[in-house]
């Protein structure tokens, strides 16, 4: 376990250092359409990249949509975080995705007793999930400087509005649960996922290493996503899809923003590199956070002058 916390230090280290080193005055062109409707469609052509490395959390919610007052999922009540992914994107270089456990323990200032890392989100937002995630692998301050809530009907859209996605799950699933309203049927082996049976691929759990077999399949999910993004048939309809999605999410991401880092995303998906903090339920250690902010996250990127 020393050696994984040393590993994750050097790479929040790296992310801070890349960070450090940027300039001041980062400006974020809106993409040119003109340039996107007559040339061609590639990945350089939908939006200027941003001028330094970027960290931004993402919360995996268990809700169906954003503002739902019931997750419809186990164990029931407002929405937690199901999935937490610290994702750095470069202007230059790989994409480096840092998976978070949802079961790990956390003892917040003034709580008698650990709660899971997954929970937080119920309690205090994205804010307080940003705080305790930097505090977990000792991000610099200051990151991370964006965060997106999705919640699982983003997830279907996406996928079904990407015209299906070709991925191969790693077994055969089957699980039936009223109460969540839940069914999952899926066979293994290559297939064309819909945005239901993706959904499906990423909320089962299996009775041995649960979570973290879906964390690979979030890692399996997440890599082909994203080159079928890529194809070029697909970039002319990213900035309509882009701004369709974010307003069923919950984000302090601009449109622009989230093109040009999906944009830098694209360009450099072939090296895409994952890594994550991978606790056994049965050991997993209590980590004391420090005193918190959790108050809301607030613009940390200059604004583009007019």
């Amino acid at each position: 376990m020393a050696r994984q916390r040393m590993a994750l230090r050097l790479l929040a280290a790296g992310l801070g250092v890349a960070g450090g080193l940027a300039l001041l005055g980062l400006l974020w062109p809106e993409p040119d359409q003109s340039v996107l409707e007559d040339g061609p469609p590639t990945a350089e052509a939908l939006a200027e990249r941003p001028q330094r490395p970027i960290t931004v959390l993402l919360i995996g919610s268990d809700a169906d949509r954003q503002g739902a007052p019931s997750n419809n999922a186990a164990p029931a009540g407002p929405a937690n975080s199901d999935a937490l992914l610290l994702v750095q994107v470069s202007p230059e270089g790989p994409t480096q995705v840092l998976s978070l456990p949802i079961e790990a323990a956390v003892r917040l200032p003034g709580d008698a007793k650990p709660v899971a890392l997954g929970s937080l989100y119920q309690r205090g937002g994205p804010a307080l999930v940003a705080s305790a995630s930097a505090e977990l692998v000792d991000l610099p301050k200051g990151q991370p400087d964006r965060y997106v809530v999705l919640p699982r009907a983003v997830l279907r859209e996406l996928v079904d509005r990407l015209g299906r996605v070709e991925l191969s799950p790693d077994r055969s699933m089957a699980y039936a649960d009223k109460s969540q309203k839940l069914s999952i049927a899926l066979e293994g082996g290559l297939q064309q996922l819909n945005g239901r049976q993706m959904e499906q691929l990423l909320r089962f759990r299996d009775e041995e290493g649960g979570e973290e077999r879906r964390r690979d399949r979030q890692q399996l999910a997440l890599g082909t996503v994203l080159r079928q993004m890529g194809q070029s048939q697909q970039i002319r309809l990213l900035p309509e899809l882009v701004s369709d999605l974010r307003s069923q999410a919950e984000t302090n991401l601009t449109q622009g923003e989230s093109l040009s880092l999906l944009a830098a995303a694209l360009i450099n998906q072939d090296g895409i590199r994952f890594e994550r903090l991978a606790l056994k339920p049965a050991l997993r250690p209590e980590i004391k956070l420090r005193e918190l902010e959790a108050g809301p996250l607030q613009p940390r990127w200059p604004q583009p002058q007019p």
